[in-house]
């Protein structure tokens, strides 16, 4: 008895540890009033449905033909509805840091304008893509189709999951495309920051390993190559030392830029157009317009115009 008794007392002592606001800080959204939380289940299922829309067939179901693609879009489009409402209310719920009490009818009313707004934009996300697939496609000897590019290259998913989380920054809903970009992160091993700026016509050959920060700005027709850092040099910090947020901090990168494997392009510099960047180099200096920039044997640059 006594053994049983003192595991019983190591059981109690470890729930109460587990349980008390010094344990549980930083670590657990305690919710106040029973509020929902986002579900990553749910926030998948978005992107799947939102792929299967964008996509008809490729993605979702694979039985859609001329004659029921109405009504497969129909269907899908109100169960995109219903979990973007759904989802949306649980990040505008997770965003809100005030200590007053959460008018939740509100926010569910708040959510479905947004979700609705976002649906709206599911034909430009359509044209976007169309034009990501065929730069990749056009971009790349080894590829067959466009067919085969939507289906087999994991740089469409990625970009399809920024794209999507990006239309959801640009409307202001709180964590949701951070979970989006992070599940395209873990099945891709890309990484989009959903706040970064990206035009038409993007292309990533291969894409293990791309990181694209948050402040980063690029242009039309880009293509990178796998390991590219578009990241940060330093960071700014304040009186309590620390990094202060908002900043832009990432390159600013211009149309028609080759980026090719493991180049680090860091800081607030510019790429210009027609720039192309050679594999395994640290650049943090401005690179002009059509300037080709290469790493000579003896680890020096060598700068030339194309």
């Amino acid at each position: 008895m006594g053994d049983k008794n003192r595991q019983e007392q190591t059981l109690i002592d470890t729930i109460k540890a587990l349980s008390c606001d010094e344990n549980l800080k930083d670590v657990c959204h305690l919710r106040r009033q029973g509020e929902p939380l986002p579900s990553q289940q749910a926030v998948a299922r978005i992107v799947e449905l939102c792929r299967g829309l964008i996509f008809p067939g490729f993605f979702g179901d694979s039985d859609v033909n001329c004659n029921n693609v109405n009504h497969y879009i129909g269907i899908r489009c109100e169960q995109l509805r219903d979990l973007l409402v759904e989802q949306i209310t649980a990040g505008l719920c997770f965003g809100d840091t005030t200590p007053d009490a959460i008018n939740l009818p509100e926010l569910k009313c708040l959510a479905r304008e947004k979700a609705s707004v976002f649906i709206s934009r599911l034909p430009e996300l359509r044209r976007l893509l169309q034009s990501d697939v065929r730069a990749t496609y056009l971009g790349d000897p080894a590829a067959i189709s466009t067919d085969e590019v939507i289906y087999c290259y994991p740089a469409i998913r990625a970009i399809s999951n920024y794209r999507i989380a990006h239309e959801l920054v640009k409307l202001s809903v709180p964590i949701i495309p951070r979970m989006i970009s992070e599940q395209a992160h873990s099945e891709t091993g890309i990484d989009i920051h959903p706040a970064a700026t990206i035009g038409e016509g993007f292309t990533i050959d291969h894409g293990t390993g791309i990181v694209v920060g948050a402040t980063a700005i690029i242009g039309n027709n880009v293509k990178l190559y796998q390991g590219v850092t578009l990241g940060a040099k330093s960071f700014d910090i304040d009186d309590d030392g620390n990094p202060i947020k908002g900043i832009p901090r990432h390159p600013i990168i211009g149309d028609n830029v080759v980026i090719y494997s493991n180049a680090s392009i860091l800081g607030r510099i510019t790429i210009g157009a027609g720039a192309v960047i050679g594999g395994n180099i640290w650049v943090t200096e401005d690179v002009a317009e059509g300037e080709k920039l290469v790493q000579a044997r003896a680890n020096n640059f060598l700068r030339f115009k194309q």
